[in-house]
C-alpha cells in the first residue's frame, strides 16, 4: 500500500509492505479491515471479494482499475503484423493521460473538475469506440480478450473521473514494489513467517525513504544510533523517514508529519 498520490496531499509519502503466507483474497480482506472507500488494483481475482456485500471488515470497497494495465494488455495483444485498432486505442488513451499530466499534484477538487470537463468526454468516446471495435474481432483472439478486459471492468476504469483522490493508474505503487520484487529471492530465506514480516517492515522503511528522497543506509544508521542511545518511544513520528528528511533540510516537523 502506498499513499504517495498524484493529487499531492498534505501528508508525506509512505509505503507499507505486508507479508502473508499466500495470495488469497482473505489476506487482502484482513489487511484492509476497517477501511472503507476506494482502492486502486489490477484485475487479480483475490481483490474481487473486497467489493462484495459479504465483505468482512467493512462496507464493499470500490475497485478503481489501472489504465496502465489495460493499455499493457492491448500492447501485448498486438499482432506482429500490426493492428490499426491497437494503434488507435493507444492514441486515445494517450490523450487522456496528457490531461492527467497537466493536473498532477493539484488538489482533488480541481482534478475532479478538469476531469469532468476534459477527460470524461474522451473516456465516454473511448469505451463506445472500443465496444464497436470489439464487435469486429473474435472474442477468442488475444486482441478480443484484451478489449474484453477493459470493457468488462469499465465501471472500475471510470472511477478516477468521480474522485480527485484516485489516480488513473497504479504506477506509483508499481514503482514502489519494484525493488522488493527484485529482492524476493533473498526473502525466501527469511526462515519463518516472523522473518517474512520483519523483511516487510524493513522494506517499508527503505521504500518510504526512497519516496521521501532519503538515502536508506544513512537513515538506518541514524535510526539505530538513536534507539541505542535510549530514544524514548513516545515520539515515534520523529523517527520516520520524512522527519529525517525534514531534519536534514533544517525544517521542524509536528507529530502529524506536517512542517511547523
Amino acid at each position: 500500500m502506498c499513499n504517495k498520490a498524484g493529487w499531492g496531499g498534505p501528508q508525506p509519502p509512505g509505503v507499507v509492505f505486508h507479508y502473508r503466507p499466500g495470495r488469497s483474497g482473505e489476506h487482502a480482506e484482513e489487511i484492509l479491515s476497517g477501511f472503507d472507500g476506494t482502492i486502486q488494483v489490477d484485475a487479480y481475482g483475490g481483490y474481487h471479494r473486497l467489493s462484495k456485500t459479504a465483505r468482512t471488515g467493512g462496507k464493499p470497497l470500490k475497485l478503481a482499475f489501472c489504465w496502465s494495465h489495460g493499455r499493457r494488455k492491448l500492447i501485448e495483444a498486438k499482432p506482429k503484423a500490426g493492428s490499426p485498432i491497437v494503434d488507435e486505442a493507444l492514441l486515445r488513451i494517450a490523450a487522456i493521460y496528457k490531461i492527467e499530466g497537466e493536473i498532477r499534484s493539484q488538489d482533488p477538487k480541481t482534478r475532479s473538475k478538469i476531469r469532468g470537463e476534459k477527460s470524461r468526454p474522451l473516456v465516454d468516446v473511448f469505451f463506445a469506440w472500443l465496444e464497436a471495435q470489439a464487435a469486429r474481432v473474435s472474442r477468442k483472439s488475444e486482441l478480443g480478450k484484451a478489449m474484453a478486459y477493459m470493457l468488462k471492468r469499465q465501471h472500475g476504469f471510470r472511477l478516477f473521473l468521480d474522485d480527485g483522490h484516485v489516480d488513473m493508474d497504479s504506477n506509483l505503487v508499481e514503482n514502489a514494489i519494484r525493488s522488493p520484487a527484485m529482492n524476493r529471492r533473498n526473502a525466501l530465506f527469511a526462515g519463518h513467517d516472523e522473518g517474512g514480516r520483519n523483511w516487510a517492515r524493513f522494506a517499508s522503511l527503505i521504500g518510504t525513504c526512497k519516496l521521501n528522497g532519503v538515502e536508506p543506509y544513512a537513515y538506518l544508521v541514524d535510526l539505530f544510533r538513536k534507539l541505542a542511545n535510549g530514544y524514548l518511544d513516545n515520539d515515534i513520528d520523529a523517527l520516520m523517514p520524512w522527519a529525517y528528511a525534514q531534519a536534514q533540510n533544517g525544517i521542524r516537523m509536528s507529530t502529524s508529519g506536517t512542517p511547523l
